[in-house]
């Protein structure tokens, strides 16, 4: 049964190891729904359930980061497993991910939604920007360890019905945004609800 109440840090559930995190991204990606994304600073505690990620695989992949080789940008991304890769897009919105893969190779998961448990009154987490101000991530935390406080993933009840769709907002990747690479907790209602011309390349599955 999926987490309802607020974690305290003392009941919280065994932080993720970095371990888990080094497999290709398409593997990280379903296996995150479900875990606990813990923020804490200045002595409060945010957090949320993890319930729709996207995964993002290597140079080969046109609509990750890393399709443009290493750059002062996604260095990050070449980072070791279990790593957190937070950058700005559309000058606005702040986006988590978690680096996977061994050091060196850039795989990532893209975190899109959270049923919030510790977070502002009227915050919401349906959405990678929406989550982000929640729980009070931003580029400060790019390169942080996801094993250790202020910024960590603990284990969480398993997803039963994970729903697969292509990707959102990445119709000029062609092919690669069309790929089965985003995955959803089906029984949950904080999912993300992306218009649908923004999902995949915008041609018909």
């Amino acid at each position: 049964m999926p987490i309802t109440t607020p974690p305290s840090p003392s009941a919280l559930p065994p932080v993720l190891p970095a371990s888990f995190y080094g497999r290709p991204a398409d593997e990280v990606a379903p296996a995150l729904l479900g875990q606990l994304l813990v923020v804490r600073h200045d002595g409060e505690l945010r957090a949320g359930r993890i319930v729709e990620t996207e995964a993002y695989l290597c140079e080969a992949d046109l609509a990750c980061h890393a399709a443009r080789g290493r750059t002062r940008r996604t260095s990050t991304l070449y980072g070791p497993p279990g790593t957190a890769y937070v950058y700005l897009v559309y000058g606005m919105h702040e986006l988590f991910n978690a680096v996977c893969q061994p050091e060196g190779e850039p795989h990532a998961v893209l975190v899109r939604a959270v049923e919030l448990l510790a977070a502002p009154e009227g915050a919401r987490g349906d959405g990678p920007g929406r989550l982000t101000r929640a729980l009070g991530i931003s580029r400060a935390d790019d390169a942080r360890s996801l094993t250790r406080p202020p910024l960590s993933i603990h284990a969480g009840a398993p997803v039963a019905d994970v729903r697969v769709t292509r990707r959102v907002g990445v119709g000029y990747a062609g092919v690669w945004a069309d790929a089965p690479l985003r995955f959803l907790d089906s029984a949950s209602g904080a999912v993300s609800r992306p218009p649908a011309h923004a999902i995949g390349s915008g041609r018909r599955a």
